[in-house]
C-alpha cells in the first residue's frame, strides 16, 4: 500500500472506529443500568454474560468464515464480485434458517442441557438473534467491500440507539408505568427483566435488517455451486480458525457455569462479565481496525513496499493500543463507576484482559500471511493450540482462583497464538516488523503500569494528576522515537484546520 492508501486506511478506520467506539461507549450506558438494576447476588447478569458468550460462538459457526472468503474471491481474477456476494450471502442465509429450525424442534432438550429449562424461550430468542446477525455479517461485508463506511456506521449506531432506548424504557420507565397504569402495562413483569434484555435485542436486530433491502436485492445473482465449492475449500480452515479464536474469547464464560456450578458460579460470572466490559476498549479498536484493514490487504499488491507498509501499520497499531491500555488503567478511578460498586471486586481482571486483547489484535495483523497465500489452515492450528492453552488454564485453575484464572487463560492463549504466528510467518512469508520498537513500547507500558500500582493516594484527584503525568511520559517517548508519525499527524491536523 502507498502512503495515499495508508491515509485512506486511517480515514476509514476512523469512521469504522467511530461507529464501533461510540456504539460501545453508548452500550456502556447499559452496563451501569444492568449492574445497578440487577443485583450481583441474583446471578442475573451471569445469565446475560453466559448466553451472549454462546451467541458469539454460534455467530462464528453460522458465518463459517464467509466474510473473509467473500473479500478473497471478490478480488480473484475471473470471479464476478456480485456472484461471490450472492453465493456467500445465500449460503449463510440457508445455514442460519436451518439452525433456527433445528433449535425450535429440539428446544426442550437444548434448554435443559444448557441449564435453562425454566426459561427455554431465552435460548430460542438468542437463536433467532444470532441467525439474523450471521446473515447481516455478509451484508455488512458488502458495505465494506464497496467502501461505504457511512452506511455501515449509520446502521451500527442505529442499532445501538434503538437498543439503549428500549432498555431504558424497560428498566427505568416501565416499572413506574406498571404501578400507575396497570391495565396498559399488563404485559410487564419486574421479575422478567433479564428476559426483556433478549427480547429488545431481537426487535432491534430485526429492524436493522430492513436497512439492508438494497443489498438483499443483490442476492438475485443466485448461488453458483461451482463457486461455492471453491469458497468452501478456502473457508473451512477459516471456520476452524474462527472457532478457536472465538473460544479464546468466550470459552471461559461458557465453561464457567460447568466448572463452578450453582448460584455462586452465576454470581462470579456476572462480576467477571461486568468488569470485562471495561476492558473491551481493545476489542473496539481491533474490530474497527479489522473492518478497514481487511479489504485493503486483500486488494493490495504483493510487493516489498506493501510489506513495508504492513510493518508500519503493525507498529502504529501497537503504539495506539498500548496508549489506550495505559489510558484505561490510569483513569480506572473514574471508569470503575461504569459498573455498580457491588461488582468492583472484579476490576483486577481489566489490565490482564486488555493485554490479552492487544495480543489478539497483533495476532490478527500477523494472520494475513497465511490468508494471502491461501494456507488458512495455519490459522486453525495456531488458534487451536491457543484455545487448548486457555481451556487447560481454566479447568485447572478456576476451581481455586475463580475468574482470575479466566483472565490469565485468555492472556496465555492469545499470547501463544501471537508468538506461533510470528515465527512461522517469518519463515513462510517474512515481513520486516520492527521488534525493537515493539519491545521498547511494551516494556515502557509495563513499567508505567507497575509504577502506577505502586503509588497510592487517598485523594482521587491527586491520583489522576499523577497518573496523567505517567501517561504523558508514554506520549513523550512516542514523540521522541516516532518523529515521522508525529509529523504526519500534525500535518493531518493542519490540513483539517485549513479546510474548516
Amino acid at each position: 500500500m502507498s502512503d495515499n492508501k495508508l491515509g485512506s486506511l486511517a480515514k476509514q478506520t476512523a469512521i469504522y472506529g467511530l461507529s464501533s467506539i461510540i456504539g460501545r461507549f453508548l452500550n456502556y450506558l447499559l452496563v451501569p443500568l444492568y449492574t445497578y438494576k440487577i443485583a450481583a447476588e441474583s446471578g442475573g447478569y451471569g445469565i446475560v454474560t453466559n448466553l451472549y458468550a454462546y451467541t458469539a460462538l454460534l455467530l462464528v459457526i453460522l458465518t463459517f468464515g464467509m466474510e473473509t472468503t467473500f473479500f478473497r474471491f471478490s478480488n480473484k481474477e475471473g470471479v464476478n464480485p456480485d456472484k461471490a456476494f450472492s453465493t456467500s450471502g445465500l449460503a449463510v442465509g440457508f445455514v442460519s434458517l436451518l439452525f433456527v429450525a433445528l433449535v425450535s424442534v429440539f428446544l426442550t432438550p437444548i434448554a435443559s442441557a444448557l441449564d435453562y429449562s425454566e426459561h427455554p424461550e431465552f435460548v430460542e430468542i438468542m437463536a433467532i438473534i444470532v441467525a439474523l446477525d450471521a446473515f447481516q455479517a455478509i451484508l455488512f461485508a458488502r458495505l465494506r467491500y464497496e467502501n461505504r463506511p457511512i452506511k455501515f456506521a449509520s446502521l451500527k449506531l442505529l442499532f445501538i440507539i434503538l437498543n439503549i432506548g428500549m432498555n431504558l424504557f424497560i428498566f427505568l420507565v416501565a416499572p413506574g408505568l406498571k404501578e400507575s397504569h396497570p391495565a396498559l402495562m399488563g404485559w410487564y413483569e419486574n421479575s422478567y427483566q433479564v428476559g426483556y434484555i433478549f427480547i429488545v435485542n431481537l426487535i432491534c436486530t430485526s429492524l436493522i435488517t430492513l436497512g439492508f433491502i438494497p443489498e438483499i436485492k443483490k442476492l438475485r445473482y443466485g448461488l453458483d455451486r461451482q463457486l461455492l465449492k471453491r469458497m468452501l475449500n478456502y473457508t473451512w480452515p477459516l471456520l476452524l480458525l474462527g472457532l478457536a479464536g472465538i473460544l479464546n474469547q468466550v470459552a471461559d464464560k461458557i465453561c464457567y457455569r460447568f466448572i463452578m456450578p450453582g448460584k455462586e458460579g452465576e454470581v462470579q460470572l456476572g462480576i467477571y462479565g461486568a468488569c470485562v466490559k471495561i476492558a473491551m476498549i481493545m476489542a473496539m479498536i481491533t474490530q474497527a481496525f479489522r473492518y478497514a484493514y481487511e479489504p485493503f490487504v486483500f486488494g493490495g499488491k504483493r510487493d516489498s513496499a506493501d510489506k513495508e507498509t504492513q510493518a508500519r501499520v503493525m507498529k502504529y497499531f501497537i503504539i495506539f493500543t498500548l496508549f489506550a491500555f495505559l489510558a484505561v488503567v490510569m483513569y480506572m478511578p473514574l471508569l470503575r463507576h461504569i459498573i455498580s460498586p457491588n461488582y468492583w471486586e472484579g476490576l483486577r481482571v481489566v489490565p490482564i484482559v486488555m493485554m490479552a486483547e492487544i495480543f489478539m489484535g497483533i495476532y490478527f495483523n500477523l494472520s494475513f500471511w497465511y490468508k494471502l497465500i491461501d494456507e488458512t489452515w495455519w490459522g486453525a492450528i495456531f488458534s487451536g493450540i491457543g484455545c487448548m492453552v486457555l481451556l487447560a488454564i481454566n479447568f485447572i485453575f478456576v476451581p481455586k482462583y475463580g475468574y482470575m484464572a479466566c483472565a490469565w487463560g485468555g492472556f496465555a492463549g492469545y499470547g501463544t497464538c501471537m508468538v506461533l504466528s510470528y515465527f512461522v510467518g517469518q519463515k513462510k512469508a517474512p515481513i520486516p516488523y520492527n521488534l525493537k520498537s515493539a519491545l521498547l513500547y511494551f516494556s515502557l507500558t509495563v513499567a508505567l503500569f507497575f509504577v502506577q500500582k505502586a503509588i497510592h493516594f487517598e485523594s482521587i484527584a491527586l491520583t489522576l494528576v499523577i497518573n496523567t503525568a505517567l501517561l504523558l511520559v508514554f506520549v513523550a517517548a512516542i514523540c521522541f522515537f516516532e518523529k515521522d508519525l508525529v509529523k504526519g499527524l500534525l500535518g493531518v491536523i493542519k490540513k483539517r484546520t485549513r479546510t474548516q
